[in-house]
């Protein structure tokens, strides 16, 4: 009762003392010229909604000082150069807020500053592009700090219901994106991710690290390729270059440490380790999984000299996930217990990028390696004396060289560039299956892939018409059908105009190309053959997308895009017994895409985007994005069906208000329709020697996802309250997922009926045969969450 009643006394006395603190805060920077580094001079830098301004030295420097905590929007402006605002900075007592940011030049302003919207948008994507801030990362009800969730916010994305970061983008499946953490490549955003496609539980990015999110659903630009959904580009902050700081955060499920400052004169880190107690929890309740996670992520980067400088970066993990045995007290658990396969998975990735700047532009070079080692054993009745059903061990490692330039020469842009990698993936592979013979084999595959692209922009009519058209190609020397780049031609093309200093038309339409999984290609038959290499190509889509964006001065902004995507060349594999078009999986925790191909298949998605966006303004923020979306791919009888990822209208509201005292108060409602799925093969599935095997549904894959779930909602919460100290930063949250206890009923299970003695019950009709029954799959239940984070 003491240690209660001494901790009632310290939190009374933290909201009672929250007020009495020096508000000191202070904003330093910098500001450069994007394409030559060079400082600029007489930049007015001001505060929305406040009266407080600065203008930069001959360096390029500023400082606003005399600041409570809090956030600020941050706005840029200079003659000859295009206005820019940065949102939401983050101003506290113990650290001096950096802000270190980039201006273009703009023929259109040389003779005085033009005050307009914070509407700029690149000309190469001038639509189906959002920007996302580290404050909207941090501060998302139901988000947990964790990218993959925060997304389900925006427009054309979708909403799974399990506790999975699938991230679905306009109806494609969840293998469909591309992720860079500053310029390098990383292949997935996830722990325990899904080999073959990306999905995973819970997120491997440390926020804390990230300045912005740049999230392209559509309208690539040409130095991003192999991506037929979404491209994400995660640009890091730098470390602090004044002092060394930390933080330390205790979640849910987590416990993390970060640190960042200074090495030398020139040089500065980032490092961050977390370590899950998942494992804990899932046990104290009783659960028949335990996962446990750990990552690492750092970042140094050293400016050699006013044009050039060089970063390395590193993210890796390590995860497990075992079998709790002694959970087995209800069918639900016995099911799962059958079924789950312990799992080991380690990844990392590391890179470097060099960037040198010149008179008219930038080159980049980046250089990198990235391994994935993932492991699955499963033994009858989970004993270990017991053979194995599954033996699967496999590894996927690539190294990658890209150069890309940067140039502009008065209204134009250019930019071109190339890269070369190379690609390897091994695999033991052993399984029992009732479909086939057993699959045994051992396979290693080695790879180069290659590709250029080129992209040309420039503004007409007083830059009011921004014109871009850009091409890239890819090959790989898997195989004659992707070897020639010149079949693998990706061109693309995009056009805005202003129709008032607001409101904007624009317009984006491309080929675009993505290559098969490592699973796929490296896939042996009984012979011993590559025997996908024949029938596999690269997957494409046709996308086009057309919309109308209007922005105000108090950054409202509204959008309105409807696109259509063509999809050609997607593999169907043999399957559970038959077969399956590959875009329908991914959804799951596994391996996709390690089956024999037996053809290639179309498919189609298209929709419609409507989103209201309210950045800070007035301690209010808001977002409203409606999708109605169709996702059909063709079945084996080339009839166009729903994908799995069909969830046809989606709709998220997300808003928050900030109260005086540091304290803020927001809330996310998700509303999605029912994603199809497919019904059991009760017969097949009831066979004795097939449960021995595989003691789970087999699907009828002749009524391919004809009946559907019902409708999906979620309401979350999230309370914070920060205690800017001196010297030091306390933030204390609440996060509540699902406050309303809504309980969804996923696709059912097919699992043996059992007797009073929990043995399994013959059908008394067919002795050959198990009497069955179909088990609800309920989730859904009300989660708080509560997190400490200290910042030194």
């Amino acid at each position: 009762m003491n240690y209660f009643k001494h901790f009632y006394f310290l939190l009374l006395f933290l909201i009672l003392s929250s007020g009495v603190f020096a508000q000191n805060g202070t904003i330093k920077g910098t500001v450069n010229d994007e394409y030559t580094n060079e400082p600029l001079a007489g930049v007015t830098v001001s505060i929305q909604k406040l009266n407080k301004a600065a203008v930069t030295d001959s360096l390029g420097r500023f400082s606003i000082s005399n600041l409570a905590p809090g956030l600020y929007n941050l706005s840029f402006s200079f003659l000859g150069y295009k206005p820019k605002t940065e949102m939401e900075v983050q101003v506290t007592n113990a650290r001096v807020a950096l802000v270190n940011i980039v201006l273009e030049s703009d023929a259109k302003n040389l003779v005085e500053v033009e005050v307009r919207s914070n509407s700029y948008k690149p000309e190469e994507t001038p639509l189906s592009l959002r920007a996302i801030g580290v404050a909207e990362i941090k501060r998302n009800p139901g988000g947990n700090r964790d990218i993959s969730k925060v997304l389900q916010s925006l427009p054309g994305v979708g909403q799974p219901v399990s506790f999975r970061n699938d991230i679905i983008i306009r109806g494609g499946a969840p293998n469909e994106n591309r992720y860079y953490l500053d310029d390098i490549e990383i292949p997935n955003l996830n722990h325990f991710t899904t080999q073959g496609s990306s999905g995973g539980p819970v997120g491997l990015i440390n926020v804390d690290f990230i300045n912005q999110v740049d999230f392209y659903s559509g309208a690539f630009p040409a130095s991003r390729g192999n991506a037929l959904s979404s491209v994400f580009q995660f640009k890091q902050k730098d470390g602090r270059s004044d002092r060394n700081a930390g933080s330390f955060t205790v979640g849910a499920t987590d416990l993390a440490i970060s640190a960042e400052g200074p090495i030398s004169k020139n040089t500065t880190y980032l490092a961050s380790i977390r370590r899950s107690y998942l494992q804990l929890l899932f046990k104290a309740l009783d659960l028949p999984f335990l996962p446990t996670y750990n990552d690492m992520q750092f970042k140094i980067k050293t400016k050699i000299d006013a044009k050039n400088e060089i970063s390395f970066i590193g993210l890796g993990a390590i995860d497990r996930l075992n079998l709790n045995e002694k959970a087995n007290n209800s069918e639900s658990k016995q099911y799962l217990l059958q079924n789950m396969a312990t799992n080991h998975q380690d990844n990392y990735t590391i890179g470097t990028a060099y960037k040198h700047f010149r008179a008219k532009g930038f080159t980049t070079i980046a250089l990198s390696r990235n391994y994935l080692k993932n492991v699955a054993i499963k033994h009858f009745d989970n004993n270990e004396d017991l053979p194995k059903k599954i033996d699967y061990t496999s590894k996927e490692m690539e190294n990658k060289l890209r150069v890309e330039n940067s140039d502009k020469y008065g209204l134009w842009k250019v930019s071109y560039g190339a890269n070369v990698e190379t690609g390897g993936y091994s695999t033991d592979t052993y399984y029992l299956t009732p479909y086939s013979e057993t699959v045994n084999y051992t396979s290693e595959l080695n790879i180069l892939k290659y590709g250029f692209y080129g992209q040309l922009s420039k503004g007409f009519f007083d830059e009011n018409l921004m014109l871009s058209v850009g091409v890239r190609s890819d090959g790989s020397d898997y195989s004659s059908l992707m070897s020639n780049p010149l079949k693998q031609l990706s061109p693309r093309f995009s056009a805005s105009y202003n129709l008032t200093s607001g409101l904007s038309i624009n317009f984006n339409t491309g080929l675009y190309y993505q290559l098969p999984t490592y699973t796929m290609m490296g896939y042996r038959n009984a012979e011993g053959e590559f025997s996908n290499k024949k029938e596999i190509k690269y997957i494409s889509n046709f996308h086009t997308v057309l919309g109308l964006d209007y922005n105000t001065s108090s950054n409202l902004k509204f959008s309105l895009e409807g696109f259509y995507k063509k999809y050609y060349d997607y593999p169907t594999i043999e399957y559970q017994g038959d077969t399956l078009n590959i875009a329908n999986q991914g959804g799951d925790f596994g391996v996709v895409g390690n089956e024999q191909v037996v053809r290639l298949k179309g498919g189609r998605s298209y929709g419609l985007e409507f989103m209201a966006q309210q950045r800070l303004n007035k301690g209010f923020y808001g977002i409203v994005a409606l999708t109605l979306v169709r996702s059909e791919f063709k079945d084996k009888h080339d009839n166009y069906v729903p994908s799995a990822w069909d969830s046809r209208y989606i709709l998220s509201l997300t808003a928050g208000k900030m109260f005086k005292r540091n304290w803020e108060l927001g809330a996310k409602f998700r509303f999605s329709g029912g994603a199809p799925y497919t019904p059991f093969d009760v017969a097949f599935s009831a066979e004795k020697s097939n449960w021995f095997i595989h003691p789970s549904g087999t699907y009828d894959y002749d009524q391919l996802n004809t009946l559907r779930l019902g409708n999906f909602y979620q309401l979350d919460l999230r309370l914070d309250k920060k205690y800017p100290f001196k010297k030091w930063n306390l933030n204390f949250y609440m996060d509540i997922q699902n406050i309303t206890n809504f309980v969804y009923n996923g696709a059912p299970y097919l699992d043996v009926a059992k007797d009073a003695n929990g043995l399994p019950i013959t059908d008394p009709n067919d002795p050959t045969r198990w009497q069955m029954k179909t088990m609800n799959s309920e989730s859904g239940s009300i989660v708080p969450t509560f997190g400490v984070i200290i910042e030194l």
